[in-house]
């Protein structure tokens, strides 16, 4: 328990080493190996995570965090059929994980199936509405598929909840680019440059749409 707390806030290392122990106590505790695995997941150590997750797997195959952590290996390694067999799985043995439909939902726009994506995403976002990823996501979808209106709907709620996210700043000019909205597009790209001064397509799409340094845009 203490090492999922360190996980939370950021001292992997710290985390790792009470996992460790927990492992060393308990050779048979799959919990313990599923949240090592994630440890190395976001440390980029692959290997290491898949060997952790199968053996999580192995000792707990009703364990749902660990079908959905040897998915994202999967899915980091570019396997996307594993990758969603697995992601599968975790769904069917925990529904109301929002972070089990969002990364199906990225793995299925990963794949240009969009409106798959869409569902999944509205499904995380019914199960986690305080979260600004799934709209995010949700919204680059909607315009793949030409839905600006829809996709500007959720970019309008997804940078409520996440005002400094420049990537959503940055796509919600885009959104309204294409409704032909240039001072909601500008406003929006200007606060994506505000954010991430550096960002080429932002300062792109301002200039696309007129927009001017030092002018005052209504972003609403």
């Amino acid at each position: 328990m203490r090492g999922s707390v360190l996980a939370q806030a950021g001292k992997t290392e710290e985390a790792l080493a009470d996992f460790n122990k927990a492992i060393d106590l308990d050779p048979n505790y799959g919990q313990a190996f599923a949240n090592r695995g994630l440890i190395y997941r976001k440390t980029k150590r692959l290997d290491q995570a898949m060997s952790d997750y199968e053996r999580a797997l192995a000792l707990d195959p009703g364990y749902a965090p660990a079908w959905l952590g040897r998915g994202m290996v999967y899915k980091a390694r570019n396997q996307a059929p594993l990758a969603l067999e697995d992601l599968n799985k975790a769904i069917s043995l925990r529904p109301d994980d929002p972070e089990a439909y969002y990364n199906r939902g990225l793995l299925y726009q990963g794949e240009k199936q969009h409106q798959f994506a869409i569902d999944d995403f509205t499904a995380a976002n019914g199960l986690a509405p305080q979260q600004a990823e799934p709209l995010l996501a949700r919204a680059l979808s909607y315009l793949a598929l030409d839905k600006a209106k829809e996709a500007a709907a959720d970019l309008d709620e997804a940078v409520q909840s996440d005002p400094q996210n420049a990537q959503i700043w940055l796509t919600r000019g885009l959104a309204y680019e294409r409704l032909g909205d240039k001072t909601k597009a500008a406003g929006s790209y200007g606060r994506a440059i505000n954010l991430r001064p550096k960002d080429e397509a932002a300062r792109t799409g301002f200039a696309r749409v007129g927009g001017k340094a030092g002018q005052t845009y209504e972003t609403f």
